[in-house]
């Protein structure tokens, strides 16, 4: 089970951008190598993190309306929201200390 929240075309607005907390978004789909590869990371950073950033996912093959909203071409993609905004992102399986220190800036 992943730590963090499935999240829908939807129910992105409030889980994302109305969050009181900066969001991360991991941009996946289920045939992609690299978002398996990605996939534990993010649940380590849902743990590590939990109380200053949400983290949630993002099927864009079962939500193409978020995903072609923020013009997403690869996957997996991160993107950090902070008060609605897109603040940061993260393209590609990256490590986890990569992704902690771009998240950390926001946090």
């Amino acid at each position: 089970m992943s730590a963090a929240a499935q999240v829908t075309d939807s129910t992105f607005d409030q889980e994302v951008l109305e969050s009181n907390i900066p969001v991360l978004v991991d941009f996946w789909a289920p045939w992609c190598g690299p978002c398996r590869m990605v996939a534990p990371v993010v649940d380590e950073i849902a743990e590590q993190y939990v109380g200053q950033v949400k983290v949630v996912k993002v099927n864009t093959d079962e939500n193409p309306n978020v995903a072609s909203r923020y013009g997403i071409r690869s996957i997996p993609t991160l993107m950090i929201f902070k008060e609605g905004q897109r603040v940061d992102m993260v393209v590609g399986a990256v490590p986890k200390t990569t992704l902690a220190s771009t998240l950390e800036k926001h946090i």
